[in-house]
C-alpha cells in the first residue's frame, strides 16, 4: 500500500477539482490520448488474430501511461504545493463524478421536455437503440447506465488509488479504457479484447461487491428499502453478461423497488413501483451518497492503517 500522509490531501483536492470543474479538456485529457494510441496499436495488432495481441496492447498501454505518471509525480516533488498539485491534476483525470452525476440530470431533465431530446441524448451514453425508447424504457436505461458506472467511474479508480497511489488509479483507468474500446465480444475484436476484458474482470471484482454493499447500507441510511436491495443484488446481481456490473445495479434497483430491464439481455429487480422520471432523481441521491459513504470508510481506513504503519516505521 501506498503509505502517504499527504494522499488525503491530494484526494480531497482531486474531489474538488472534479466538484468544481468536471473533466479536462479532451486535449490534454490523459483518457482520451489513451483511446488515440489503443486505435494506432489495435490497427498493427488487430491482424494477428492471437489473445498475445491483446497482452501485447494492454502492457504497452498501461506501462506506458503508468510510467509517464510516475515521471511527472517524481518531478514535482521538488515543490511540496507542486507534487500536490500535480498528483491531485492527474488523479482527477481517473474519475468521473461530475460527469456521471450531470449526465443522468440531463436525461432527466430531457423526459421531462422533450422525449426525442433524451432519446438522442441517451444513444451517447448506452449501446442499445435509443431511437424507439419509451419513457420508462429511458428512466430504466438512465438508473442503469448511472448505477453501473458507480464502479468503473468512481469506485474502482479510487480503490486502486487508496491502495496503489495515483499510478495505481491511472494503470486502472488504462485497462478499464481498453476493455471500453476493444473489450466486447465482436469477432473483430475477440481475440485482442479477451485480456483487458478478462483483466477488467478482475480489477472491477472487489470494487464492484464493496460497492453493491454500498449501495445496501446507503439505501438504510436514506430510508430506501433495504431489505428489498440486499434481496436483489443476491437474487441478480449475475444476470448480466459482465461478472461485476449486476451489483451495484441490482442493489439499487431493489433499493428503489424498480425493474431494470435491457430488451434480450437482462430483467433486474421487481416491478414494484413504475419507472417514472422521479424515479432518476431517487437513483441519484442514492448515487451521490453511496459515493460520500465509500469516501468516508475509505479515507478512515487509509487514516488509521497510515498511523499505524508510521507507529511501526
Amino acid at each position: 500500500m501506498d503509505f502517504q500522509p499527504a494522499f488525503l490531501l491530494i484526494m480531497m483536492i482531486a474531489l474538488i477539482i472534479d466538484a468544481l470543474f468536471g473533466e479536462l479538456s479532451f486535449k490534454i485529457h490523459p483518457v482520451v490520448w489513451m483511446g488515440k494510441i489503443i486505435d494506432i496499436l489495435k490497427q498493427r495488432l488487430i491482424n494477428y488474430r492471437s489473445r498475445i495481441s491483446g497482452i501485447i496492447l494492454t502492457l504497452i498501454l498501461v506501462i506506458t501511461f503508468t510510467l509517464a505518471t510516475y515521471v511527472l509525480i517524481s518531478l514535482s516533488v521538488i515543490n511540496d504545493i507542486l507534487y500536490i498539485l500535480v498528483s491531485s491534476i492527474i488523479l482527477t483525470t481517473t474519475f468521473a463524478i461530475n460527469a456521471l452525476i450531470s449526465s443522468a440530470e440531463d436525461i432527466k431533465r430531457d423526459i421531462d421536455y422533450n422525449i426525442d431530446t433524451a432519446r438522442k441524448n441517451m444513444s451517447y451514453l448506452v449501446s442499445r437503440d435509443t431511437t424507439n425508447l419509451s419513457s420508462e424504457e429511458i428512466v430504466s436505461a438512465t438508473v442503469e447506465t448511472l448505477t453501473e458506472n458507480i464502479t468503473d467511474s468512481v469506485t474502482a479508480p479510487l480503490f486502486y488509488a487508496f491502495i496503489f497511489g495515483v499510478p495505481g488509479a491511472v494503470a486502472y483507468r488504462a485497462v478499464n479504457t481498453l476493455d471500453a474500446m476493444v473489450g466486447y465480444k465482436k469477432h473483430e475484436t475477440i481475440k485482442i479484447g479477451w485480456f483487458p476484458a478478462k483483466l477488467d474482470d478482475i480489477l472491477n471484482y472487489l470494487p464492484a461487491r464493496i460497492t453493491g454493499l454500498m449501495v445496501i447500507i446507503t439505501a438504510l441510511f436514506l430510508g430506501m428499502d433495504w431489505r428489498n436491495s440486499c434481496k436483489i443484488m443476491i437474487r441478480d446481481a449475475k444476470k448480466p453478461d459482465s461478472p461485476n456490473s449486476g451489483y451495484s445495479m441490482a442493489a439499487a434497483a431493489g433499493a428503489l423497488r424498480i425493474k431494470l430491464k435491457k430488451t434480450e439481455y437482462y430483467e433486474i429487480g421487481d416491478n414494484l413501483d413504475s419507472l417514472k422520471s422521479d424515479k432518476i432523481l431517487d437513483a441519484l441521491k442514492l448515487t451521490k451518497a453511496t459515493i460520500i459513504l465509500f469516501l468516508i470508510f475509505a479515507f478512515i481506513i487509509y487514516f488509521f492503517t497510515v498511523m499505524t504503519f508510521l507507529k511501526f516505521v
